[in-house]
């Protein structure tokens, strides 16, 4: 499950309700984004510490682009000294206007970076994309930077959202022909609101199927009928995942609750 640090007492107050309804799923973790250039640094820590009182473990993001090797070893030291155990290794982006590009160019640097300083105090995650990274030149490139943020260390995998199943699969085997054992685990975006999510799938790369796109235009503006159809969808996806042996599936929660419970309650999360 990912959060995303609120920036407003009534956001804190759906975030504290989301996660305490959600902690009833049995999750093993739940981690929170950290901005562009670190912009939510210190509302990651917050929010990673209360995760902490919600489920098994609390998560921070950590991302590398913009940043400086000091810095970045203080924040880790903090890290560490707060019982942290397991980071979300990300390259991130540059927030608006920032001009310049850090000592780090990609997420490989900063998993060797940990590795180097911390050896294995952390567990760590790394982004996968099944559906290639918008940035990337092609997809055997992207498949090859993964491959290297493995071989570098990393522990396991987080996918970004996806919602054609074989895209996973395909990308999946693409790098266990390269040597990758490690879990990589989907990355699952309920469907709630079809503008935000086509404006989200545009950024980062992420295919919504034109039949999807047709079925959600058809709807307007009728909410109930994008969630129900957006549930019916997401959960047939997850139990795809599931039964084809898929090691987990990660909800990108939006600070959203009931989407998610909704989408566990029709899958068998036992096949």
């Amino acid at each position: 499950m990912e959060f995303f640090p609120p920036r407003t007492g009534e956001g804190v107050s759906r975030f504290k309700n989301s996660a305490k309804k959600l902690s009833k799923l049995g999750l093993n973790f739940a981690s929170v984004t950290y901005g562009a250039g670190g912009s939510t640094k210190d509302g990651t820590l917050a929010i990673a510490r209360e995760l902490k009182s919600f489920f098994k473990e609390g998560v921070p993001h950590i991302s590398c682009y913009g940043s400086k090797k000091k810095s970045l070893f203080e924040l880790l030291k903090l890290y560490d000294s707060e019982g942290f155990s397991r980071l979300v290794v990300l390259r991130g982006d540059l927030p608006s206007g920032f001009g310049g590009s850090g000592e780090f160019k990609n997420a490989v640097d900063l998993v060797r970076f940990i590795r180097k300083e911390f050896g294995n105090k952390f567990k760590l995650e790394v982004a996968a994309y099944p559906e290639k990274h918008p940035q990337a030149s092609s997809f055997l490139e992207d498949i090859q930077h993964f491959v290297e943020k493995v071989n570098a260390g990393a522990d396991g995998a987080i996918t970004q959202y996806f919602y054609n199943a074989d895209s996973y699969f395909q990308f999946v085997n693409e790098v266990k022909n390269r040597g990758v054992t490690k879990p990589i685990v989907p990355g699952i975006m309920p469907i709630t609101n079809f503008k935000q999510l086509a404006r989200f799938s545009d950024s980062c790369g992420a295919e919504i199927p034109r039949w999807i796109k047709e079925m959600l235009k058809d709807f307007g503006d009728d909410r109930e009928k994008i969630y129900q159809f957006g549930i019916e969808i997401v959960s047939k996806l997850c139990q795809q995942l599931i039964n084809s042996g898929s090691p987990g599936l990660h909800f990108y929660s939006m600070n959203q609750a009931q989407p998610i419970i909704d989408i566990v309650s029709k899958i068998d999360l036992k096949k």
